[in-house]
């Protein structure tokens, strides 16, 4: 590669993050997503049911009914209220333009009394209202992403009522309307340079923090610091450039999501430190400790690109621990067209819960099947224990004949597969090394 090829290579790999995530972002507040209707920047909106195969995101859960805000600051500050959830399991993620988790509400974080928080935008420097708690958000544009516990069908009703009282307002009652993303310029053609368009406007409008600033002065030859598109009359060899840049930087994600140094336990890849990039905004309910930070900047940029692919909107471990696999125990990819067991001989440590979640590939999507089952996990009624209280789920597309076996089944797709097991509120054995997580066996054919 040329030097602009392989310079627009590692913008691409910088730069994918926060593009995907504002394309996520205006997506919510225009279309919505399968059970969540659009919603405008600053109000809330409430799914109805727990997430299927029409809520198209990239590993979106099923275990939790999403209550999801994008805010726009900056017009002012918002007043967030949250009311008493009565010991049950939520949380209200921060997500940053740049995908940082920079806060947390919730039963970890902050329990489940009621509370009020005010959410402010960079540079604010008012005066904040006696018994609110202050949440600084690094970049004007943020999302909230709520998510509470649900035991079932029977157990919405309760869920509908938390979610209706939990809201947004604004501190001033006389603050603008909310700007939103900025317009990129409509003389852009092809997703390539389109793409860097997106990258050069968002990063002005939402600056990252003053180290990553400087970091991208290197990325000035490519046009990403004007002031104004260069894109919609590049020269040919610019064009080349950011096209094979592009294509390059593209395979290099996919590459990471699935080579990543994350370690491994009987094929299960351990992505523990996943979302651990955030370096430098810690507000309510985060960990500012070696633990959950991963110092080197290069590889923290490395890890954030490759987490944002696989599971955009993760939570740092601590509030949920997430493992991932791609293969079974002989380290085969896991295929449709193979039957797999996992037993579990004791369940996963946690203080909320825990479940396995099937996904497709490559969009890491759920997919419809006959019982329209997507998890498994410690909340499923009527699953079938061996006498020693192990555990054996059986994953295959087709449903088993035997009933016993049918009543742990976790449908999968008919090609390549990748599940997650999530563990909510995990104890600390399952990051020292005291629990192990079990493989995935393939079922030899008969």
């Amino acid at each position: 590669m040329s030097d602009l090829e392989a310079l627009a290579a590692e913008a691409y790999g910088y730069g994918f993050p926060m593009v995907f995530n504002l394309d996520e972002v205006g997506r919510f507040t225009r279309k919505g997503m399968g059970s969540l209707p659009a919603s405008p920047f600053n109000r809330f909106s409430h799914a109805t049911g727990l997430a299927g195969p029409k809520d198209t995101f990239v590993s979106v859960n099923n275990d939790t009914v999403y209550s999801i805000a994008q805010v726009d600051l900056s017009g002012g500050p918002l007043l967030l209220h949250v009311p008493d959830a009565a010991g049950r399991y939520y949380v209200l993620q921060f997500v940053d333009a740049w995908t940082n988790n920079f806060a947390y509400v919730g039963r970890r974080a902050t329990g489940t009394a009621a509370g009020r928080y005010l959410l402010t935008g960079p540079g604010w420097s008012g005066e904040i209202p006696a018994g609110v708690t202050r949440i600084a958000a690094p970049t004007a544009v943020a999302t909230i992403v709520g998510r509470w516990a649900c035991d079932g069908p029977g157990d919405l009703p309760a869920v509908r009522t938390l979610q209706q009282a939990t809201t947004l307002e604004p501190l001033d009652p006389d603050t603008p309307p909310p700007a939103g993303l900025p317009p990129l310029h409509d003389g852009v053609d092809g997703a390539e340079l389109l793409f860097f368009e997106k990258l050069r406007t968002w990063m002005r409008a939402f600056p990252p923090s003053a180290a990553d600033r400087t970091y991208q002065e290197r990325f000035a030859p490519l046009g990403l610091l004007d002031e104004t598109t260069p894109y919609a009359a590049a020269s040919a060899e610019m064009t080349r450039a950011l096209t094979a840049g592009y294509r390059e930087g593209r395979e290099r994600v996919e590459y990471a999501t699935t080579h990543s140094d994350s370690p491994e336990q009987n094929g299960w890849k351990l992505t523990y430190n996943a979302f651990d990039y955030n370096l430098d905004f810690f507000e309510t309910g985060t960990l500012n400790t070696p633990r959950w930070v991963i110092a080197d900047r290069d590889t923290a940029r490395i890890v954030r690109a490759a987490s944002a692919r696989a599971g955009l909107w993760g939570n740092h471990a601590y509030e949920a621990a997430y493992a991932m696999t791609w293969n079974d125990s002989e380290g085969q990819p896991l295929d449709g067209t193979q039957s797999y067991t996992l037993t579990f001989t004791a369940p996963p440590p946690v203080d909320a819960f825990w479940s396995i979640t099937m996904y497709d590939l490559p969009d890491y999507y759920l997919i419809a099947n006959p019982i329209d089952r997507y998890s498994i996990g410690d909340r499923t009624p009527d699953l079938h224990h061996d006498p020693d209280g192990s555990l054996t789920l059986r994953l295959q597309p087709q449903r088993p004949t035997d009933p016993e076996v049918a009543a742990n089944w976790l449908p999968t797709p008919p090609g390549r597969f990748r599940p997650i097991l999530r563990m909510y509120q995990p104890r600390p054995a399952v990051f020292d090394g005291t629990y192990t997580l079990p493989p995935i066996t393939r079922v030899a054919r008969r």
